[in-house]
């Protein structure tokens, strides 16, 4: 339709007519005129509605028209520096579309389950919208980054016959009479991508039957998992090291305003640059007995653990080759130390925890057969993992990285829940 436009471009049509269709986000009047501030997804702009621009019905319909309500509004585009990004919109025609009922979120606070029950409302609210678009922001810039670098997206599948990184956290279900679980992750899947292709990603989403109630926890989120082959552990911590470095300065570049008004605070993401700083396990422990925590030696770090080693940097910081006993069984062992994997995990700074977990793969044969054997894992599942050992094995790694980690320590939120459109945890499945 001619001059139909969207508000993130009103100035291309500065004293211009043009027509904006949207939903009523605030409203109030002043005597003879009426303000209507809309929104159409791409931003919010105020509507002077004057009571001889417009005929009287028109008028009269505007003084109480509830929040969220649709309509098509025709104006012209003035520029208004005091006005949200710099225009209102002189209105002198509208078209209403759909008079909303009372809406249930009212400025007011809200507590955080009457705002979870109404999360598919919730989602259009200035803070929650400026969250989504960063999530957006966030997965657009990690495929740029492996689409440029020359990765091919191989997909893995959602149902899986065995576990990745062990059983009691799978969602098991019935696949016409045999058990299959829901993908911890896309990695196995990787791998075989890599022997293929060299290097490969995969995005989609992921399931965890945690029972866990923490700010970092979701039982369904969503996943990037590059892998390389012909990579060790000092590669991939390089590769890892660019990408993030890549995402939070693409965000920083492109979501300024979204950034803002989450008051977001950007000079910690500002000192996201290579190189970060690259510690071992035993160093990470030799730092929190230095400040005191109570840490048993050959433990995974928890919550607390890993914000205290956080802290001591000004940016993300690696830690590399945890104990073998606690990783998953295709880590290889550390050929120096046995006892230690060729693993790393990527701390954000900020107390937001582990944002990207990776290494390098196990790729001899018999070494395989026998840590499957070790962790109990049904070896008839892992047949086809196998044979990737047997033709034409070659040393290979890569990471992953939680996409809901990465929104919440980026936007700075508190809980990993306002990261996902509708997330799922272990007390929520609706809406």
């Amino acid at each position: 339709m001619k001059n139909e436009s969207y508000i993130e471009d009103i100035a291309k049509y500065k004293d211009q007519q043009l027509t904006i269709s949207g939903w009523v986000y605030n409203r109030r009047s002043s005597g003879k005129i009426h303000f209507l501030m809309l929104r159409d997804g791409t931003g919010i702009i105020q509507a002077v509605v004057g009571i001889n621009d417009v005929d009287n019905e028109t008028f009269e319909k505007c003084k109480e028209l509830p929040q969220e309500s649709s309509l098509r509004v025709t104006g012209t585009a003035i520029e208004d520096k005091r006005a949200p990004g710099g225009y209102e919109l002189h209105v002198n025609k509208i078209e209403f579309t759909h008079i909303a009922d009372e809406y249930p979120i009212t400025p007011k606070e809200h507590g955080t389950t009457f705002l979870m029950d109404h999360r598919h409302l919730w989602l259009r609210s200035s803070k929650q919208h400026a969250v989504l678009r960063v999530r957006h922001e966030i997965i657009k810039a990690c495929r740029d980054y492996f689409d440029s670098n020359g990765y091919v997206l191989v997909d893995a599948p959602i149902f899986t016959p065995a576990a990745c990184e062990g059983t009691s956290t799978l969602f098991e279900t019935d696949y016409f009479g045999s058990k299959a679980y829901l993908t911890q992750s896309g990695q196995l899947y990787m791998e075989a991508g890599a022997m293929a292709f060299g290097k490969v990603y995969c995005f989609g989403p992921t399931f965890r039957a945690e029972k866990s109630k923490t700010r970092r926890h979701l039982t369904e989120f969503w996943m990037i998992e590059p892998e390389i082959a012909f990579c060790d552990l000092e590669g991939d911590m390089e590769i890892a090291e660019e990408f993030l470095e890549y995402v939070v300065q693409r965000v920083i570049e492109q979501k300024k305003s979204e950034l803002e008004l989450l008051q977001r605070d950007t000079s910690n993401l500002e000192k996201v640059h290579r190189p970060f700083p690259r510690i071992s396990y035993d160093e990470a422990v030799a730092i929190l007995k230095k400040g005191g925590l109570d840490f048993e030696d050959g433990n995974d770090f928890g919550a607390p653990d890993e914000t205290f080693i956080s802290d001591q940097f000004d940016r993300p910081v690696m830690i590399h080759r945890y104990p073998a006993a606690v990783k998953a069984f295709y880590m290889k062992n550390d050929p120096n130390d046995p006892s230690k994997a060729l693993c790393v995990d990527v701390l954000a700074p900020e107390g937001y925890g582990e944002v990207i977990g990776g290494g390098q793969r196990e790729d001899d044969f018999d070494t395989l057969i026998k840590k499957i054997q070790q962790h109990n894992l049904p070896m008839e599942a892992f047949d086809w993992y196998l044979d990737l050992r047997k033709y034409g094995s070659v040393p290979h790694a890569g990471f992953g990285m939680g996409i809901e980690r990465a929104v919440s320590w980026i936007c700075g939120l508190k809980h990993i829940r306002e990261t996902i459109p509708f997330p799922r945890t272990i007390s929520r499945l609706q809406p």
